[in-house]
């Protein structure tokens, strides 16, 4: 076995942030890739300046051959109701395609990268990780996504879970679909269910279209697909969309109920169940967490205890709360009232720009980790 500093399961922007930081002061990473590189993956694939400035990226190198879409605006509403723009006049995130943005940050960490590698036994003995016999190390980070083996490892049961289902298509428009696609690409559109338990979404990214539907409800997921489509052919927003869709799943951070910590392991962005609640965003958390993961490594000087990466917990909870029982809005209100107040919600322009989009998706008034000392 080859021996590491640290093995990562999972090369996604928490995996490979985590690494980076590893590697510029200078341990010797691998990160285990189960899919073949460079991969895709499900998801609308936006991202704030604030998760640019927290990966200094070199947007300039970045646009370089790969999507990197200026978004000014959002068009939102209640799916069958008419919908409202809100325009900013300036970029306030950036569209990407996780393909290329992936990849991109996992070439940057210079890790080490064993890709097609599908974890199949964890082993922990006198202070090391041995993985499939095949890598050892003293530290263990799980970052590959919900279904993470090292979060199954850690007894996380996803069917104790509240789990988001997900579903979603992005593919490269023909000239007949660009025709008839009504879309902006700087104007991404949003899309809530009446119940307030879930949202789709259109999103273009120049040639490219993201369409895709998230739900709590797992049982009624493919009826609302199928409903969130008919009702956007029908206003004209897309048409001709492919008919084989990609699933997912993620958990939200109040109620994921997944450890962060154990000894000598620790779990980052969705493996740790860190999405943002209202928004069900995970690019940014997971950023956050191998930025705060990489510090709290660092600082505990090659000691791997449970005590010792406990620093990584106190700051995940500095930083997205602390973990506890929530009382799901949706539960407490009458489906009408619930119904009234989101049709509220949606058509004020206020409410539209300062609450949903500013505070829930956008999180403008959050710095980035990389305002803070030692980022």
């Amino acid at each position: 076995m080859r021996a590491y500093d640290a093995v990562i399961v999972g090369g996604g922007p928490a995996g490979s942030t985590c690494a980076w930081k590893l590697r510029e002061a200078g341990l010797e990473v691998v990160v285990l890739e189960r899919a073949t590189l460079p991969r895709d993956k499900p998801c609308g694939g936006w991202i704030t300046p604030a998760v640019l400035d927290d990966l200094r990226l070199d947007t300039e190198d970045y646009q370089k051959g790969r999507v990197f879409q200026p978004i000014t605006g959002l068009r939102t509403g209640r799916i069958g109701r008419p919908a409202l723009e809100t325009l900013y006049g300036k970029p306030v995130s950036f569209g990407i395609r996780r393909c290329e943005f992936d990849h991109y940050l996992l070439q940057r960490s210079q890790a080490t990268v064993m890709s097609e590698f599908a974890v199949t036994r964890l082993r922990h003995s006198a202070g090391m990780w041995e993985v499939n016999d095949e890598v050892r190390a003293p530290l263990l980070v799980g970052a590959g996504g919900h279904f993470c083996p090292v979060a199954r490892m850690l007894g996380s049961g996803p069917e104790a879970e509240p789990v988001v289902v997900a579903q979603e298509v992005e593919f490269r428009m023909d000239s007949g679909q660009l025709s008839r696609c009504r879309v902006e690409a700087e104007v991404p559109e949003l899309y809530f269910c009446p119940d307030g338990k879930g949202y789709g979404w259109c999103f273009r990214k120049g040639d490219f279209l993201n369409v895709g539907f998230g739900r709590l409800d797992r049982q009624r997921l493919a009826a609302q697909v199928s409903a969130f489509v008919r009702d956007l052919t029908a206003q004209g927003r897309v048409a001709d969309l492919p008919d084989r869709w990609r699933g997912h799943a993620y958990l939200l951070y109040p109620t994921a109920p997944r450890p962060l910590i154990d000894d000598g392991v620790m779990l980052l962005g969705d493996a740790a169940g860190l999405a943002h609640t209202l928004s069900g965003e995970g690019i940014r958390p997971a950023v956050e967490s191998g930025l705060l993961g990489a510090r709290a490594v660092l600082a505990a000087g090659g000691r791997y205890r449970r005590e010792d990466l406990q620093p990584y917990r106190s700051a995940i909870e500095a930083r997205f709360g602390r973990r506890g029982p929530v009382r799901s809005l949706t539960a407490a209100l009458p489906p009408g009232l619930l119904a009234l107040l989101l049709d509220r919600l949606l058509s004020t322009r206020w409410l539209t720009r300062h609450v949903l989009l500013d505070r829930w998706f956008l999180q403008t008034g959050r710095p980035a980790l990389a305002a803070s000392a030692g980022a």
